[in-house]
């Protein structure tokens, strides 16, 4: 097991910032942490990475306790936080060899090491380049690369895309799944929960100092319910008609949608598309709709339908 939290409490005064909290991360794998303002995410971070000191509980990470052997897990893990901590006028491979040196690789070793880095994220044309050259992508993925100067068995991310547009976060994204094919464990939080769809093996959402769920993301969208066939129709006179061939639909007159629940999505659309060619009723779009991340947290959190996720 990579990461192992088991009954960790921590408190400022009489607030609670976390109050009980379980987690377990296997090696190999992105977990995600996910939770409203508040929850606790950045706290657990903290500890994990002997930032902070836990109240109670036990926290083990790449099997050393982080209380009673804070160096054994610090010289194992990495930390790539929401700012990049670049210097904007060296290029990036001066920047990854200072990393180096800081970690006392020495100048040969920080200088093989800023190489392989470099060509390992798509930098090796442009690591001569001043930082200040670099897009938004290019900076993280140089910050993910000083973050395994070391070559951290198990990698915490927090909010990695951060401000980042499209091809920012798809460069990231391809950077962190290329990490976990070789073998590093990641622990990611976010404020974006299609990263977590996209990335994680598994889901962890914190509300209130402890993990209300967990899973995968399928088992946490069927939490909210199942499937659901959507249909949008071309003739708003033919609404009532279609409603009356479908299981029980929601309808909304003014965009001419129906939908209804499904259990197997493949049968449901072919059943609806029979009923409707049956009945001569034609449909602008016919699709089957999944539960979001989004609605798993509104309605697994205590704060709902207001919350934003955030760190």
């Amino acid at each position: 097991m990579a990461i192992f939290v088991e009954g960790v409490h921590k408190r400022y005064g009489d607030k609670s910032a976390l109050s009980g909290l379980d987690l377990e991360v296997t090696r190999g794998t992105v977990h995600a942490v996910l939770g409203p303002n508040g929850a606790g995410k950045t706290t657990a971070v903290r500890i994990m990475t002997t930032l902070l000191r836990h109240d109670e509980g036990v926290v083990r990470v790449a099997g050393h306790d982080v209380r009673k052997d804070p160096a054994a897990v610090r010289a194992r893990i990495g930390l790539l936080g929401q700012h990049a901590a670049l210097d904007e006028e060296l290029s990036g491979r001066q920047n990854l060899e200072l990393f180096g040196r800081l970690h006392h690789l020495g100048a040969r070793r920080a200088g093989l090491r800023a190489d392989a880095l470099l060509d390992r994220f798509g930098l090796a044309d442009t690591g001569r380049k001043p930082v200040k050259q670099y897009s938004g992508g290019m900076r993280r993925r140089l910050d993910l690369a000083a973050s395994l100067i070391t070559e951290p068995e198990v990698l915490f991310l927090d909010e990695p895309t951060t401000g980042l547009d499209p091809r920012g976060r798809a460069e990231v994204w391809s950077a962190v799944r290329s990490l976990v094919g070789g073998g590093t464990t990641v622990l990611l939080t976010t404020q974006y929960l299609e990263e977590a769809d996209q990335l994680a093996d598994r889901i962890a959402l914190i509300d209130a100092g402890r993990v209300a769920a967990e899973g995968t993301a399928d088992e946490l969208k069927s939490r909210v319910g199942p499937d659901r066939i959507v249909v949008v129709l071309r003739d708003a006179a033919r609404l009532a008609q279609a409603a009356a061939l479908l299981p029980d639909p929601t309808v909304d007159p003014d965009s001419l949608t129906l939908g209804f629940p499904v259990e197997d999505r493949m049968a449901g659309l072919a059943l609806t598309l029979r009923a409707l060619e049956g009945a001569g009723i034609e449909a602008a779009d016919l699709s089957v709709r999944r539960p979001t991340l989004d609605e798993v947290f509104l309605h697994l959190t205590d704060r709902t339908n207001t919350t934003e996720v955030a760190a």
